[in-house]
């Protein structure tokens, strides 16, 4: 057994570590959440980058997109000549509803067409059991796997369907995923409900004669040549399309399910430029404060040190030891804990995004940077006071530090009424203005990091209560295969349970202004409406304007147009009108980015006066069962979306994704606030130790003594609150603009409850630290206290 040598100077450091373990540990954990953050954020981007890359590669997922009304299979060899095509691929999609049994609302689907005894060029499925579709067999389907898991459907199963209208009882025999369908969610809806909507995939031939689309299609999927303009395809294939009813063409980035993976990875790119760096700071913050004041008393030491012969870069290496040892604890602690949270998050993430597999991947290139960073800021952070002390000769540092300069200031002059030991606590504070100022911006920067976890939750109230009971107050919205005559909303307004109707339009367009382009619907709303409301910057309801346009706050910002401007919208639906739009109102809207047009107005403009996509309704909460029976027995409607359990689906996407972060951005605030005030507090006590045991060889009781050093502590505490306040409103609002997507804005919405809990964490941690400082000013040497210090 190979014994371990020391030199004197590394057994020192084991020492200094062994007596300030605490501290070490307070900030390790400060260090290590910093870096768990960064390793969990960077390798869950890179697991989901490279995944979504590999499966887009090895199955074929199609560059471009463009849905039409119909158009014969001849036009295939027209749209191939479009210059930097590389494959096309057509096919047939439709909706459909489904009748499930343990649903009392009908489900939603989309079916699309797949050839039988080949795979397609483009878009190829995964088939995760079952088999493939068998030829002639024009009941069989294949169905997606977060459907069939969340109805517990296998193989062998059947599941009726209303396709075109008519009833059908379909056999399943396979079970897939679809890079098309990562983030299956129904269209028009904000967030995934994995039981009420499927995609299912029916043999060519089969879906041609349920939709007589026979030598026909409705939908095409392109690939592109390396290099070739991707605006140009496009515009080549909505020329050849337009014909056809062509919706146009739109590129990958706008693919639904694209667009919400690439959103999520955005998220967690924000999330590791923003928290990591936070901790560090931090951790250096903390160990700067505790280093330079433990490197001040030992300067009797260092004089030894240097006396006995030990160099300058000697001594200011052992004291970075100590800090390399707690900034490596830390770093590996971290990196644990970050492998950690990147597993259990890939879990989360596969219950969203339905990949093949998707596992937690991380590189030395992360960890490398953590460790890197983490080290360079801890150095960094102490230097300066290390190097300093390092400096002192040994007749210097040998020598007691000169007593510090007091004069009587303008302020003690109001302390009189106060008692001896409260004119201490106030007088040590006013005369170490700088220490105090630290100490207070630390359990500052722990609320404020509290808070901004928190507000987290109080935010996805406010952006519910905004969205779903003052915006969308309709119990249910029910949308037509294809807009209807306005006898349509009679017959709704029929229909048991319905209460009250409100008919809308939503013409599919691409708006633009002063070079900015985006594809959005223009919804139209009735006057006054009751159901669905545009709501002011105030959150207050107010009318669509007669005539003109009104944007979202989201699309108002995508485009650059405001009150006054004129947007171009070019409709890509019906006659495909070409409208100059005044904006005239920008909505505050928390979800989606949409823009709303009066629904006598737009109807006119698409010549269509009076036409209805669909119908906004209010039911009786006794008829429900009776509305759902009759939207199934209804063909014409495609899909009906009830508002409790879009709210229910989204409060458990958010519980699941949103809310996990916030706990373990608690947790790791948590951390924060304990390391900032366990170690202000350990570091008094060890700077005042012979201050406070002076005061008991005078007379001053155990209760006095650690009320001047317990006082000061909470007065600290307490000044640092509306500080911390602030801090925290202020990283809540960096927290807003960095979660900023197309999807949905974070409002600045923080309750008292949530600076209620932010202050009590700081307080407990107070009290913990109190308590552990007052056990140790029991055992304070007076004996040692009457000894002159020479």
């Amino acid at each position: 057994m190979v014994a371990l040598h020391l030199s004197p100077l590394d057994k020192k450091v084991v020492r200094d570590l062994r007596a300030m373990w605490a501290q070490a540990l307070a900030i390790a954990m400060v260090i290590a959440a910093g870096v768990a953050m960064f390793v969990m954020s960077e390798g869950m981007l890179k697991s989901l980058f490279e995944t979504r890359a590999a499966y887009y590669e090895r199955y074929g997922f199609a560059d471009v997109f463009a849905p039409l009304k119909r158009a014969p299979n001849a036009l295939v060899a027209r749209l191939q000549d479009v210059p930097g095509v590389s494959t096309i691929e057509t096919r047939i999609k439709e909706r459909v509803r489904l009748d499930m049994p343990d649903l009392d609302e009908p489900a939603q689907g989309e079916i699309l067409s797949y050839p039988v005894g080949a795979e397609p060029r483009l878009n190829r499925l995964y088939l995760s059991s079952g088999r493939w579709l068998a030829p002639g067999n024009n009941d069989e389907v294949l169905l997606s796997e977060a459907f069939a898991e969340a109805h517990t459907l296998t193989p062998g199963d059947n599941i009726t369907a209303i396709i075109n209208g008519r009833k059908r009882l379909l056999s399943i025999v396979g079970v897939v995923l679809s890079a098309e369908y990562i983030y299956a969610i129904q269209p028009g809806a904000m967030m995934p409900d994995n039981k009420r909507f499927g995609v299912f995939w029916m043999a060519r031939p089969a879906l041609e004669a349920a939709f007589n689309m026979k030598g026909a299609f409705n939908d095409v999927l392109v690939a592109i040549t390396p290099g070739a303009n991707l605006e140009d395809v496009k515009d080549g294939v909505d020329l050849v399309l337009e014909t056809y009813g062509g919706v146009g063409a739109y590129e990958r980035a706008h693919q639904v399910s694209h667009w919400y993976v690439s959103g999520e990875m955005n998220q967690l790119r924000n999330m590791a430029q923003i928290v990591p760096p936070i901790f560090l700071a931090i951790a250096a913050f903390l160990l700067n404060v505790v280093i330079t004041r433990w490197v001040e008393m030992e300067r009797e030491k260092i004089g030894l040190f240097k006396a006995f012969g030990y160099s300058t870069w000697a001594v200011t290496g052992h004291y970075l030891k100590v800090v390399m040892v707690i900034t490596l604890v830390g770093i590996a602690l971290g990196f644990g804990g970050g492998v950690w949270l990147g597993r259990g998050m890939a879990g989360i993430y596969q219950e969203f995004f339905r990949f093949p597999f998707l596992y937690f991947q991380f590189s030395t290139s992360v960890f490398a940077i953590a460790g890197g960073a983490s080290l360079i800021v801890a150095l960094a952070g102490t230097w300066r006071a290390v190097r300093r002390a390092a400096l002192l000769s040994p007749a210097q540092a040998m020598v007691p530090p000169p007593p510090t300069r007091y004069q009587r200031s303008l302020f003690e002059g109001g302390l009189t009424h106060l008692e001896q030991p409260a004119r201490m606590i106030v007088r040590h504070m006013v005369r170490w203005p700088m220490r105090s100022a630290l100490t207070v911006l630390g359990s500052a920067v722990a609320v404020a990091v509290l808070i901004g976890s928190m507000f987290f939750m109080d935010a996805m109230e406010k952006l519910i209560d905004v969205t779903f009971n003052q915006a969308e107050r309709q119990d249910a919205t029910l949308s037509f295969m294809e807009a209807q005559e306005p006898r349509a909303l009679e017959n709704v307004k029929a229909m048991a349970g319905v209460m009250q109707a409100e008919p809308f339009r939503a013409v599919a367009a691409e708006l633009s202004f002063r070079g900015a382009n985006r594809r959005e619907s223009l919804i139209g709303l009735v006057q006054d409406a009751r159901l669905n409301r545009i709501l002011n910057q105030n959150y207050e309801p107010v009318s669509v304007p007669k005539s003109g346009l009104v944007l979202s706050q989201k699309l108002s910002e995508l485009l650059g147009a405001g009150v006054g401007d004129v947007v171009i919208a070019q409709v890509t639906q019906g006659r495909r009108p070409t409208l100059e739009l005044p904006v005239v109102q920008v909505s505050k809207t928390l979800m989606g980015s949409p823009a709303f047009m009066d629904y006598a107005y737009l109807g006119n403009v698409m010549q269509e006066p009076g036409r209805l996509d669909g119908v906004y309704v209010k039911l009786d909460d006794n008829q429900q069962k009776n509305f759902y029976k009759a939207v199934k027995n209804t063909p014409g409607i495609a899909a009906v979306s009830i508002k409790r359990t879009t709210l229910k689906s989204f409060r458990e996407t958010m519980a699941e994704n949103v809310l996990v972060m916030t706990f373990f951005n608690v947790m790791f605030a948590v951390v924060i606030a304990v390391g900032v005030v366990y170690n202000a507090a350990r570091i008094s006590l060890s700077e005042r130790s012979r201050e406070l045991a002076s005061l008991r060889v005078l007379g001053f009781t155990m209760g006095e003594v650690s009320f001047i050093l317990l006082g000061e502590l909470a007065l600290l505490s307490v000044l640092a609150i509306p500080l911390g306040c602030g801090l925290g409103y202020g990283l809540a609002w960096v927290w807003t603009l960095s979660l900023d997507t197309d999807l949905y804005r974070i409002p600045l919405e923080v309750t008292k409850q949530t600076l209620g809990f932010s202050v009590l964490v700081v307080v407990l941690a107070t009290l913990g630290s109190g308590l552990a400082s007052f056990r140790q000013i029991g055992k304070l040497d007076m004996v040692q206290a009457l000894k002159t210090r020479e």
